[in-house]
């Protein structure tokens, strides 16, 4: 079925032979990276369709995309044969149209992570043409502690929220590929220390956006304001002691208005300050999940020279400095300035553990280190990339640790690896996201030709 539904004079005359607000009855492919899943239309075109499950019949509105376009985007609108996966999203703010910030709150939480499963296989196969056995993984994606929860609870996990403020004052959050707001009551995944702060009842006129962090380490809490231009500040009173930044228009830094410029976190017992907003695992189990991956994947051993690429706030270099002894070493690269700083901070009782300030491409190869035991890296979505990874198979580490928050990034650097001589020994991945389409992996690498 194809129902044209009307556009405006003022759409047609800016889209052309735009299909948005075309709606087909399709059958539902299988789920692709992003959060959505494919299905195609009558004249064979892709959609990417969001809200919907695999093997649904549903009708789907077109969101974005012409005639001409290689794919089109939608929402399922009705659905016609649901999944036996579906549940009613528990969040309100859910749906096609409102709130971008959660992908499957219709799907159980075990199909949830099924659907990451199937999407991180996808990706090492097309990508770097591995198969789950072949990347050492069981093709599970395991759920954070704590986070089974009795059907229709939702985790409470996300200790850092960035609310969008609305023409009148409301905070809210995005919609999907939108600067639109949805103004909420309530983040269902906000963690319990960002909902009590009570930043959903107050009125934020004048700024940008409000981001609400809480430290799972200690008690600390923050809120960082971006103001508009030209707007001031208001005088922030909320439902519990909070620390406030703010974010100067001119050149985009953070500045302490009142309370701690950082809150505390703690990992691997040890405490981590993070300063002005600056990169920690969102949800509350990640940091110590994530560390005993790597550490059970790298096996430190006394007197090991070591690099921890992407360093951040030093958590691994930390961990890692624990655990190598007086005679081994550990080089961190950051390159985020406030980050270098609180590493430094954070690991200053621990002599043999150096961070250095600049990007892992430019700075590793100036370092002259030309052989290390151990190497793990943490870089951003976009991944390292063949360059960093072909310097990094050049230094014949023993082991790599490679943390990553996208699949595709991911895969692209394994083959990468494999062009320098490394396999893939084992890979995990977790639900450190829940309800959204993001995924963490751990993947161990070694030399493919150990020496005997």
């Amino acid at each position: 079925m194809q129902n044209e539904t009307t556009s405006s004079p003022a759409e047609d005359s800016q889209t052309g032979d735009s299909l948005i607000g075309t709606e087909y009855e399709v059958e539902v492919g299988p789920v692709a990276h992003g959060g959505h899943c494919i299905a195609r239309t009558s004249e064979g075109q892709v959609l990417f369709v969001r809200h919907t499950l695999p093997g649904e019949k549903v009708v789907a509105r077109v969101t974005d995309g012409a005639k001409d376009s290689r794919f089109l985007r939608a929402d399922a609108v009705t659905i016609i044969e649901p999944s036996k996966d579906r549940v009613e999203a528990p969040c309100p703010y859910a749906g096609p149209g409102k709130c971008g910030g959660c992908d499957w709150q219709h799907a159980k939480p075990g199909a949830q992570r099924r659907l990451k499963g199937e999407v991180i296989a996808e990706q090492l196969q097309r990508l770097a043409g591995l198969t789950p056995e072949e990347a050492g993984w069981d093709g599970t994606v395991m759920p954070a502690e704590g986070d089974k929860l009795p059907k229709g609870e939702v985790p409470a996990w996300r200790t850092r929220v960035q609310y969008a403020i609305d023409e009148n004052g409301r905070a809210g959050l995005r919609k999907h590929r939108s600067h639109d707001v949805e103004p909420i009551e309530h983040c269902m995944i906000a963690a319990p220390g960002v909902s009590e702060l009570g930043i959903e009842k107050r009125d934020w006129t004048g700024m940008a956006s409000v981001e609400a962090i809480t430290a799972t380490g200690s008690n600390d809490r923050q809120v960082i304001l971006t103001p508009k231009p030209g707007a001031r500040l208001p005088l922030v009173e909320l439902d519990k002691p909070v620390s406030v930044l703010r974010v100067d228009e001119r050149d985009g830094g953070i500045h302490r208005v009142h309370g701690r410029g950082f809150v505390r976190e703690r990992a691997d017992d040890r405490t981590y300050r993070v300063g002005s907003g600056g990169f920690w695992q969102v949800h509350p189990q990640a940091a110590n999940t994530l560390v005993r991956a790597v550490m059970q994947g790298l096996l430190p051993r006394k007197n090991d020279m070591a690099l921890d690429l992407y360093c951040g706030v030093g958590l691994f270099a930390g961990a890692i400095g624990q655990r190598i002894g007086e005679k081994g070493a550990v080089l961190g690269i950051e390159s985020g300035k406030r980050a270098v700083e609180d590493a430094r901070h954070n690991l200053q009782d621990l002599d043999r553990v150096r961070i250095e300030h600049g990007k892992v491409e430019q700075i590793l190869p100036r370092t002259g280190i030309t052989e290390c035991d151990l190497i793990v890296l943490d870089p951003p979505r976009a991944g390292a990339g063949k360059q960093t990874v072909k310097h990094l198979t050049g230094l014949g580490a023993r082991r790599i640790a490679y943390v990553a928050c996208d699949p595709a990034a991911l895969a692209r650097d394994l083959a990468y690896f494999r062009e320098g001589g490394y396999k893939v020994r084992t890979l995990r991945a977790f639900d450190l996201f829940p309800m959204t389409s993001h995924v963490e992996c751990v993947a161990i690498l070694e030399p493919a030709q150990k020496s005997l």
